[in-house]
């Protein structure tokens, strides 16, 4: 009988299996492993996969622990360079630390010394002019010390709005200051590595590199370095600098109320917000704390139905187009396309009115009499009705790209290995237990474990179905008013629009999804056959 892929693999390795037989571990060999049923093999499975967790988490922590003491030695011997380099260096290397670029021009590297101190020139000017990186670096631990007021005009006889601080743009600009602070100690150290590396080459007998060598380099042996400069710094702005603001938004009261300019000043309130979300509070954040693990709870429920019944299906779907004797098989496929090519905003608001209360599916079914006596079924205006309706719409919306992506892996699996089934008597399960589910798992467990993230966060499908709703009563008192089918991403939607708008709330939000999402995305890709066993199907 044709084997199992992993199987083969376990034989290869020698892998000692191991299950629970009356509350005690017991290891069985790979002989005895294969004798059992299949339903003993998958309990042993899942156990395999639930006891590797805590050591998936442990060694993330080492990890994370070799990380910061990697970093540590690091920041250590650059400290050590520093002093040494101080120590025997010449009196140009010496002036370098103070004045950028120094030591680069006495020794005629003009174009090098000029930028490193062009660049300590701009940092200069923008930290110690009166309105500066100084300036935001003193208001950032205040956030602003006067607010909006009223004044008396004399020209039109009335008091009109004064702004004073704005706590909005003194957070942004003191993160930019950071930044621009860390950007000019690792340009320092790059001055004092040049000067370095400078009189090493001089005192070597060596020439050192002029300016046109240096713009000679950045198109030809460091010409990646030049793409990369201008990507490198695009991710820095307009990636990490927002990110890092939306954690810091996270320890404030920035809200509607408390925009920082026009209505009050926000302030620093320290991690009261994470103990409001996660019921460390008083009683009112018991409210949150519930909201937030009932959202949470049916954003993984929905997120794992998302996934598996579209792969699923999708490739259940692949495979009978693909089947011999099918005809039309192009004409399936580009129907199937044509669903994707429908803009989402339109196709599901159009299904969202089909299974309204009076909508064209109740309607139909109201008149050939299915309803008995019901007025209509409450396809989105009911809790568990409106999850399985939302579930199975996405089935149709995800169907055709999972046919796409199966269509393509199903191509490429050896022709042979069937007929060899065939041979052997293997049915049609057995043939797509033991062969295609296998290498399409190998295959797509990282698009699996990236579509299982994608729609933890599937704003379209939840907010033009059913906007969230119906309206959860018992998180009524909670920001942004939860419905029952609000995934954490579109009740992080709602707390940030309105008049009363909690940004910090939304902030905390994405935060708390931010761990979730991480830790599952690092345990479970770690355990991914693919990952480990990667040269299988090479």
């Amino acid at each position: 009988m044709l084997q199992p892929l992993f199987v083969r693999n376990l034989r290869k390795k020698h892998f000692a299996s191991c299950f629970w037989i009356g509350g005690t571990m017991n290891h069985i060999s790979d002989l005895e492993y294969l004798k059992l049923p299949k339903w003993r093999r998958a309990l042993i499975k899942i156990a395999q996969f639930f006891i590797s967790i805590p050591k998936a988490f442990l060694n993330l922590f080492v990890k994370i622990g070799r990380f910061f003491k990697k970093m540590g030695l690091a920041v250590g011997r650059e400290i050590k360079d520093i002093i040494l380099t101080f120590k025997n260096g010449d009196w140009k290397t010496r002036i370098s630390y103070v004045i950028m670029g120094f030591g680069n021009i006495t020794r005629g590297q003009i174009l090098r010394g000029l930028l490193f101190l062009l660049f300590e020139g701009v940092f200069l000017f923008f930290m110690f002019k009166p309105t500066g990186g100084l300036y935001w670096m003193s208001m950032l631990p205040s956030l602003g010390k006067e607010g909006p007021g009223k004044a008396y005009d004399p020209i039109f006889d009335t008091y009109v709005t004064t702004y004073n601080d704005n706590s909005f743009q003194i957070l942004l600009y003191g993160v930019l200051t950071i930044f621009f602070i860390i950007a000019f100690i690792v340009t320092w150290r790059m001055n004092v590595k040049q000067n370095k590396l400078a009189q090493q080459i001089l005192d070597s007998g060596k020439p050192l590199k002029s300016g046109k060598d240096d713009l000679r380099s950045m198109v030809d042996d460091n010409f990646h370095k030049t793409l990369l400069a201008l990507p490198l710094t695009g991710i820095i702005v307009f990636t990490v600098m927002p990110i890092v603001f939306m954690i810091l938004v996270a320890f404030t009261n920035y809200d509607g109320t408390h925009d920082g300019y026009s209505n009050a000043l926000f302030t620093w309130v320290g991690l009261e917000n994470f103990n409001t979300m996660l019921g460390i509070g008083g009683s009112g954040s018991k409210v949150y704390a519930a909201t937030f693990g009932e959202i949470l709870l049916w954003t993984l429920v929905w997120a794992f139905f998302a996934t598996f019944t579209n792969y699923f299906l999708g490739m259940l779907v692949a495979m009978m187009i693909n089947k011999k004797g099918i005809q039309f098989k192009k004409g399936w496929r580009t129907i199937l396309v044509m669903t994707i090519a429908i803009p989402q905003f339109i196709s599901l608001l159009y299904v969202s009115k089909m299974f309204a209360q009076n909508g064209m599916v109740n309607q139909f079914l109201q008149s050939i009499g299915v309803l008995k006596g019901l007025d209509y079924i409450p396809f989105l205006e009911e809790a568990t009705h409106a999850r399985i309706s939302v579930i199975l719409i996405n089935i149709w919306i995800g169907i055709p790209y999972l046919m796409l992506i199966a269509t393509g892996i199903l191509m490429n699996i050896p022709q042979d290995l069937y007929e060899s089934a065939k041979i052997d008597g293997a049915s049609g399960w057995k043939q797509y237990t033991k062969i295609t589910l296998p290498y399409m798992l190998f295959i797509t467990a990282p698009y699996l474990l990236t579509s299982f993230t994608s729609n933890m966060n599937n704003f379209n499908v939840i907010y033009l179905l059913t906007g969230g709703g119906p309206t959860n009563a018992a998180a009524s008192t909670a920001a942004g008013s939860a419905g029952f089918t609000d995934l954490l991403i579109t009740w992080l939607f709602k707390i940030t629009t309105g008049a009363e708008s909690q940004y910090y709330f939304a902030s905390v939000i994405g935060i708390l999804v931010f761990i979730v999402v991480a830790a599952i995305s690092l345990i479970v890709y770690n355990l991914l056959p693919s990952v480990k066993n990667e040269e299988d199907f090479q």
